[in-house]
């Protein structure tokens, strides 16, 4: 189906409902459980990394900042691991916390810091702020590198990163790696680089930005909220 079997009761009514079938969610949650229907989940875990003292040097200065109220103002960015046979891959992706769109992002066989940077270049291009970016991450090397924090001087945005040992500062992006492993990675095994590639592609470009439903944003796809609101 169009949900590609990720959604549940609630983003099933609010599908329903944007298509003019009125039904209760309650009976939607109940003919669901009946026929044994559920969304894909996937249980996530995490630990705190290890990190050295000269790592404070970079502040987190999304705590305290008011919550974003157009495009373009506050980008998250983070790395995740996805497998092809017995061999890790990486995502790094930009998102914009104002809706949760997934704005940058490059799928490599190595963490690096050409990973990260080329998902920012992509985000660069396809948005054009104007004004200064706050932008958010972890404590990785990957970010932390002199090459990353020159060229987002260069380019007017400003770095800011989790507290040591509070991975939950990056929260959002953290909350989208959750959903697109539970989406896309569980219950599948992709037999080569390209195949892995094609489907996150097709994911991230027109599923997740353009289909998928957020709770957290009224029941409006990312695409749909950006239209809404500016």
């Amino acid at each position: 189906m169009a949900s590609r079997e990720t959604y549940g009761s609630p983003r099933v009514f609010h599908t329903l409902k944007r298509e003019g079938v009125r039904v209760s969610e309650k009976r939607i949650a109940r003919l669901m459980r009946e026929n044994g229907l559920r969304a894909k989940a996937l249980k996530t875990y995490s630990k705190p990394a290890k990190v050295k003292f000269f790592y404070k040097e970079i502040e987190n200065k999304r705590r305290g900042v008011d919550k974003p109220t157009s495009i373009n103002q506050q980008w998250f960015g983070d790395v995740t691991y996805l497998k092809v046979g017995s061999r890790w891959h990486y995502l790094a992706v930009v998102l914009d916390l104002f809706s949760r769109r997934i704005i940058g992002w490059a799928f490599g066989v190595n963490k690096s810091t050409k990973l990260t940077m080329k998902a920012l270049r992509l985000a660069l291009k396809k948005r054009k702020p104007e004004g200064e970016v706050l932008f958010h991450t972890d404590r990785g090397a990957e970010y932390r590198a002199h090459v990353v924090q020159q060229f987002l001087l260069k380019n007017d945005i400003k770095a800011s990163m989790n507290r040591p040992g509070c991975c939950t500062d990056n929260a959002e992006v953290e909350s989208f790696f959750h959903s697109l492993k539970a989406d896309l990675i569980r219950g599948h095994s992709f037999s080569c680089e390209d195949e892995l590639r094609s489907r996150s592609k097709g994911y991230l470009n027109c599923f997740y930005n353009r289909q998928r439903l957020h709770s957290s944003l009224g029941y409006k796809t990312p695409a749909e909220y950006e239209l809404a609101v500016n």
